[in-house]
């Protein structure tokens, strides 16, 4: 009997502690992805895995951020670049600028501008992500519905943690 309680107290009960820690990690503090496409070049290269932690004050989040989050129209978790916060007006003119509320915005990111042009009122509590990829994404600009609601973002990427050659702070 004293070998199954040390067995209990030495391996199942500390293999349980671990379990649950990680479970209560992964949902409430960071997780990570793999990057599934190249829609976010050379920001982030196909087969990447980032480093992802959770957002639970969507008012933190900002222009140009990195943020994981759900389509519910396309039935997947994407990564894009936030483009358009609650309320803001985005233009996408034929070459490739982004202006927010008639502001051009600097995006020193973007090597591959292009693609689908117009413009974009974000409703309220909804968010417009695109690609840094721009003449290779299929995003925002070309779904049937543009806006994710905040309920769908689940994190902002952080740290490109694999290959081990790209390790470093997502900019």
């Amino acid at each position: 009997m004293d070998l199954v309680k040390k067995i209990f107290q030495d391996w199942i009960l500390p293999i349980i502690a671990a379990i649950i820690i990680a479970f209560v990690i992964n949902k409430l503090i960071f997780f990570n992805v793999t990057v599934p496409t190249g829609s976010m070049l050379p920001t982030i290269n196909l087969g990447d895995k980032i480093l992802v932690t959770r957002v639970h004050n969507k008012n933190n989040l900002k222009h140009g951020d990195v943020i994981v989050f759900h389509s519910d129209e396309l039935g997947e978790d994407l990564i894009k670049r936030l483009i358009g916060l609650p309320n803001d007006e985005v233009e996408i003119k034929a070459d490739g600028s982004v202006y927010i509320n008639n502001k051009i915005i600097t995006e020193s990111y973007i090597v591959y501008p292009g693609g689908k042009t117009g413009k974009f009122k974000v409703p309220q509590g909804s968010y417009f992500f695109m690609g840094d990829n721009r003449i290779n994404s299929l995003d925002a600009r070309y779904w049937e519905k543009p806006y994710i609601p905040g309920k769908d973002i689940m994190g902002k990427a952080r740290i490109i943690i694999s290959p081990f050659s790209r390790f470093g702070k997502l900019k």
